[in-house]
Formats: C-alpha cells, sequence, structure tokens
C-alpha cells in the first residue's frame, strides 16, 4: 500500500532497529484519511471471507479495525488488556507479552461478544513477533469461532512472527513488510 509507505517514510521515526515510531498518524494521533484508505484495503483483502467480527487489541488496533468494520458492516471487538469494573467474569483471557512495553498483559474478551458461529478477522497496529496475534487467536479458539486471517497494518518481517503463523497455514495480510529498520532507513519488502 504505496500511501501508507510513504506516510511512514515521511512521518515515522526508527528508534532502533527493531522499533519503528508510527504516532504521528497510526497508535498516538489518527490520521483519519488514511485510516478510511487502510478499512477500505482489508475490506477489500477478506471481501470473500463471510467475517461477522473484527477482533483487536486495545488500543492502537482499534482505528483501523473500525474503519475496516465499516466498510464490511460488522462489530469490532476489542480485547482488553485491563480488568475494570463490569467485566470481571464469563470471559475468554489470554497472556500477551509485548515487546515494546517490555510486559506481560493479560487481555479479555466478554463470552457474551464472541461464539462458534462468528468468523472472526484479526486486525492489528504491528505484526513483529507475533505475541498479540497468538493470544487474539487463542481467544478466537476458545470461543470455538473460525479464524478468517489477520489483518496487519505493518508486519516487521525481519521478525518472525508472520513467518510462524503462515507456517501454521494461517493468512497474513499485511499492508506494507519492513525488511529492515537498520542505519537509520526503512527498507520495504
Amino acid at each position: 500500500m504505496q500511501l501508507l509507505k510513504d506516510k511512514i517514510i515521511q512521518e515515522g521515526t526508527i528508534l532502533s532497529e527493531t522499533v519503528l515510531k508510527v504516532d504521528h498518524f497510526l497508535n498516538h494521533q489518527i490520521d483519519v484519511p488514511l485510516m478510511l484508505k487502510i478499512g477500505e484495503e482489508f475490506a477489500n483483502r477478506f471481501n470473500n471471507e463471510p467475517i461477522t467480527k473484527i477482533l483487536t487489541i486495545e488500543s492502537s488496533g482499534i482505528a483501523p479495525s473500525v474503519m475496516t468494520g465499516l466498510e464490511l458492516n460488522v462489530p469490532v471487538i476489542f480485547a482488553r488488556k485491563r480488568k475494570s469494573l463490569t467485566l470481571t467474569e464469563n470471559l475468554y483471557s489470554a497472556k500477551v507479552y509485548s515487546y515494546t512495553k517490555q510486559q506481560t498483559n493479560e487481555i479479555s474478551v466478554s463470552k457474551q461478544l464472541l461464539n462458534k458461529d462468528d468468523h472472526v478477522l484479526v486486525l492489528d497496529d504491528f505484526l513483529a513477533n507475533g505475541e498479540a496475534a497468538r493470544g487474539l487467536i487463542e481467544i478466537v479458539n476458545q470461543a470455538e469461532a473460525s479464524l478468517a486471517g489477520i489483518g496487519i497494518v505493518i508486519e516487521k518481517s525481519f521478525q518472525q512472527g508472520g513467518n510462524d503463523l503462515r507456517a501454521q497455514g494461517i493468512r497474513v495480510e499485511s499492508l506494507v513488510r519492513i525488511k529492515s529498520l537498520k542505519d537509520g532507513k526503512v527498507i520495504f519488502n
């Protein structure tokens, strides 16, 4: 997706050989017209699937998921990282390690929102080691729902997550794949 590549080059900041900061348009401030295009692209890529729900993780996956949900006319569920007074029981849960935050979170989804009749598209902002994707897949499996595939805004293909998921036969659609962040330059696949 050339529009996204251009945005990464113009506004992304390389913090290290493994960390790309995109908070000007994706995971702090939202570029709404770009998110709409991202939603359209995911909808086009998965339009042959009978998707009933989109599942993401709070918070950076919400914007692209909502725009995709708008295009596909399906609800969006976001797995919560924090417990709340209203979300305490009857939960599907999984543990997810965040490389960027260097911590493990338990993510949860109410059992009332996901069931065996659902065909779920998992969406997220980044794919690196695949921890978030695996946690969301675990929740889909706990619900006995079926997995349509995984949509990723930015995949760091120099890390193993995407290859591991594809090796399991899971459909992974990444809008942009980054081969390297070495020497302060973004190199796309």
